[in-house]
């Protein structure tokens, strides 16, 4: 059985608009070379870091949450580390609570409960 993973990198802000669609449309291909099924993404955009990396102050960010095996991590962050255009990422493994949670999320659910909780 597959697992569920969410990676979110960081591109350096050197990049263009157009640059950074690129690179993200190689990690998209490669997941999927990979045998990976790609279940969300989302483009969060050009944000200020919390520390500079490489004397850069901001970083344009990416999440993908996709299911695949476990070595398709070590392969994805091996591919992260070769890429000059990649400042940092962050993959972890999603539980059944954590997939639950981003699929309420993303069906709108969350904001229909804290409204009606304030």
């Amino acid at each position: 059985m597959a697992n569920q993973y969410e990676t979110v990198f960081i591109m350096t802000p050197v990049l263009s608009e157009e640059q950074a669609k690129e690179t993200v449309t190689k990690y998209r291909k490669a997941l999927k070379d990979l045998g990976c099924k790609v279940i969300h993404e989302e483009n969060w955009g050009l944000r200020k870091l919390a520390y500079p990396i490489q004397k850069k102050s901001t970083g344009f960010y990416h999440l993908l949450e996709y299911q695949g095996e476990g070595s398709v991590v070590a392969e994805l962050e091996l591919t992260f580390k070769r890429d000059e255009r990649i400042l940092r990422y962050l993959t972890i493994a999603l539980d059944k609570h954590s997939i639950a949670y981003n699929e309420k999320k993303r069906a709108g659910k969350m904001k229909k409960q804290e409204a009606a909780t304030a």
